[in-house]
């Protein structure tokens, strides 16, 4: 499958980066996608001392699931919400302890802005942990405005204009 045609709507939109990483879009409520909550749960809800409601899930079922597998194992998830005029704000991005600072959240973001530009979105917003502002600025995003506080630690919005 080609790169172009793993992201077309209707497609099984997954895309194979080597031989041992897959990013792809899966179905709300399906096996992978619930495995992907208890990864989010692990990494950024548990360390503040949150976890998710039964609300906040259900709001979920809208947006777009991308995770990542290596070696048919979940090691990362990024969730994509519709907004108006164009834009997706890109939420919960989450990748395994172990795996962090391989790449992995660099392929899957990529998968989501190529998903998004197919899709016709034109601009990637996202409210990034200061901790990961460097990741995010690395990738050509832009911090728009001054840091704020979000479940109890520092942020800030970011933006980048999809082409």
């Amino acid at each position: 499958m080609t790169f172009k045609s793993a992201l077309k709507k209707g497609d099984n939109q997954s895309l194979i980066i080597n031989m041992n990483l897959v990013c792809q879009i899966v179905v709300f409520a399906s096996i992978l996608q619930i495995q992907s909550i208890e990864l989010r749960r692990k990494i950024l809800r548990i360390p503040l001392g949150l976890d998710f409601n039964k609300h906040e899930l259900e709001e979920e079922k809208e947006q777009i699931h991308v995770i990542c597998l290596k070696d048919n194992n979940l090691i990362g998830v990024l969730l994509l919400a519709k907004q108006a005029n164009g834009k997706l704000k890109m939420r919960q991005v989450a990748v395994e302890s172990k795996n962090q600072g391989i790449g992995v959240g660099h392929q899957m973001v990529m998968f989501a802005e190529k998903w998004a530009l197919n899709n016709k979105f034109r601009t990637m917003v996202l409210n990034a942990r200061k901790t990961a502002v460097p990741f995010y600025l690395s990738m050509d995003y832009l911090i728009e405005g001054t840091e704020f506080e979000e479940v109890g630690i520092p942020h800030f919005k970011m933006i980048k204009e999809l082409i």
